[in-house]
Order: C-alpha cells, then structure tokens, then sequence
C-alpha cells in the first residue's frame, strides 16, 4: 500500500519525539497516532494480530513505572500518605507528584511500544530488508529476522494454546506450561532449521569471486585509516580549540573513506530483483507529513527544549503546557490513516511471492 522507505520515515518522525520528549499530552497525540495506524491498517495483517500482547505489555510497563517512581523518588508538596522512615528506600512520603512523574514515564514507554508495533503491523518485512544498503545486507538480515522474531512466537503460542485446549488441557499456572513451552521451542527450531536451509539453498552469503588477500588487506586497511581519521579529528574538536580547521578536515575525510569503502562493498553484493516497489502520491503526502513533524519537533528542540518536557515537581506546575505548534506537527503522524485508499487490502505488500525480490548473493 505504501512504500517501505514511506514507513520507515514514518517511524522516524514518530520514534524521535516519542524519545526525546516527556509532556503527556504529546505522548498521547502521538499514543492515538499509532493506534489510528494499527485500526485502520494493520488490524488484520498476520503480524498485526499480535497486536493485543504489544498492548498488555505496554499497560504492563505502565503500570509498574507508578509504583516504582513513587515509592523511590519522595518529593512533592502533595503528600498522599507517608511509609516508615527506616524503611530502606521506599520509606518516606508518597507524594501525588511522584506518582504523576512515575504515569508520564510509563505512557512514554507505553507510546514507543505502541509506535514500534504499529510500524511491524504495517510495513512489508520482506521489502524492508531490501530496502537495507547492499554492504549492510548481513545485517539487514538480522534485522529483518529480529523484528519479526516476538509476532511470530505470539502467534505461534497462540496457535498452540488453541490446539492445547481442543485437547482439553486446562492452564491453570506455571506447572501447566510445560506442553506449551516444549511444542513452542521446537516450532521455533524448526523455524530457524528452515530459514538456514532456504538461505543456504538461495546462495546467501556465498561469493562469487572472492577477494584476494592483498585486495582483502587494502580494504581494511582503508576501513582502519578512516575511523582513525574520523576518531582523531572528533578528539581534536573535543580537546583542542586551535586546531578545528584540521579536525574538520580529518572528519571530512574520514567520512569520505567510510562512504568509498562502504560503496565498495555494496558493489561486491549481486542483487536480482522481480518487482520493484513504485513510490505513489500518497507515499509524497505521508513523506512529506513525516518530514514536516520531524522537523518541527527538531526545530523546537534546538530553540525552546523546556516546550518539550514535563516535571509535575515543585516550583512546576501540576498541568503540563501544550503548544499548539508541536500539537499540529504531531498530528500530521496520522498521514498515513487518512490518505489511504478506501478499501484497499489490508495484506502486507509483500504477501504474494511474486512481490518478494531475491536474496542478496555476494
């Protein structure tokens, strides 16, 4: 539906003030922004129906980080009730603003789980990893693997929890785990037995002409020389003020080398490709949405910081301040919910095997 780098800038403009910032009411702009994402996208995509653990494990980190800041931070003005005084840590007095300061960190850990399973309900998995540089393509992998590692084993135990009970097993507590455990780790090696094989089969990671040694050498020597410059010069401009022209001129140049080595290990990885993906008017809105809040919430950032956060204690008020401005660029983040075609299918883009590229073979 939209285009994997569309997603991925999405995410960015979402993860980045979800991070940096700590006021609830742009927490929770941003917390409706992802759920308008997953219901109107990614409610019935295979990963999105792992939707409701994501959610019980955000109300859980939620609901931990209240008792945790008010029984370990005991400043306020506003006294709820008071613990004995030799009790080590949590002895002393509970107050309301502990407890509010202890809300807005859970909502903030809350709404970065939120954002990250709204973007794995709804973007291709398949094309994000051929969206990765061709030097990065082991990585990619990893990646890839790695973010749909939780999804897959919630449905699986899903799966399993179901085929327990048609059998009429009953979980009742931990000692009733153990036949969902046991089927749940075999399923997830021979998961893994399967990935090896269909990677080994397709030639990943095999080289074509592998390089000489001399030629293998010279390149990390390069690679060294690079990080080094850039090293170097960042020290420079950290420790030494008489010297920025020639720091500079270290960065600069390490970066260039990084960026030639980097070139020339992507052109070492043969890509073979079936379909490509095309970039449509509504992956411009949504891009240029993203791009538009990200740089709003920077700008604000770098010129008023104090806009961005909150501390409900003393001399602060209890009533965080709102800003329109951030407000509006917040809301921008749900593009992609409103630019959607009506009707569209909810399948992930890269469902249909025909829509899969081939795996990268060096």
């Amino acid at each position: 539906m939209f285009h994997t780098w569309t997603w991925v800038l999405w995410l960015v403009a979402a993860a980045v003030p979800a991070f940096v910032m700590r006021n609830p009411l742009y927490l929770a702009l941003l917390l409706g922004d992802a759920w308008l994402l997953y219901t109107t996208l990614g409610r019935t995509t295979p990963i999105g129906s792992s939707w409701g653990s994501f959610v019980k494990l955000g109300v859980l980190l939620f609901a931990l980080a209240i008792p945790f800041n008010a029984l370990s931070i005991h400043i306020g003005q506003i006294v709820l009730f008071t613990l004995p005084e030799n009790w080590p840590i949590i002895g002393g007095p509970i107050t309301l603003e502990a407890v509010i300061a202890g809300a807005v960190s859970g909502l903030a850990l809350l709404t970065i789980l939120f954002i990250f399973a709204a973007f794995n309900a709804v973007v291709d998995h398949y094309q994000l990893l051929r969206a990765t540089p061709s030097f990065l393509f082991q990585a990619g992998v990893v990646i890839s693997i790695a973010i749909t590692f939780v999804p897959q084993m919630v449905i699986s135990a899903r799966e399993i929890r179901q085929a327990q009970r048609i059998r009429g097993h009953r979980f009742r507590g931990l000692r009733d785990l153990l036949p969902l455990v046991i089927p749940l780790l075999a399923n997830s090696l021979e998961r893994s037995i399967q990935l090896a094989e269909t990677m080994e089969a397709r030639g990943f990671g095999s080289a074509l002409s592998p390089p000489t040694r001399r030629r293998a050498l010279m390149s990390q020597l390069g690679l060294l020389a690079a990080l080094v410059g850039v090293l170097v010069g960042l020290s420079l401009l950290a420790f030494y003020q008489g010297g920025r022209v020639w720091a500079w001129l270290l960065v600069v140049t390490g970066i260039i080398g990084l960026l030639a080595f980097f070139a020339f290990q992507g052109r070492q990885v043969k890509r073979t490709r079936y379909r490509r993906q095309s970039w449509h008017a509504p992956d411009t809105a949504v891009a240029v949405a993203s791009a538009i809040s990200l740089a709003i919430v920077i700008a604000v950032r770098l010129t008023a910081p104090d806009t961005l956060f909150y501390s409900p204690y003393p001399p602060n008020s209890l009533l965080p301040a709102f800003d329109p401005l951030v407000g509006a660029a917040l809301l921008l983040l749900a593009m992609p919910a409103i630019v959607a075609p009506r009707g569209a299918a909810r399948e992930p883009a890269g469902s249909d095997p025909a829509d899969r590229d081939m795996e990268p073979v060096l």
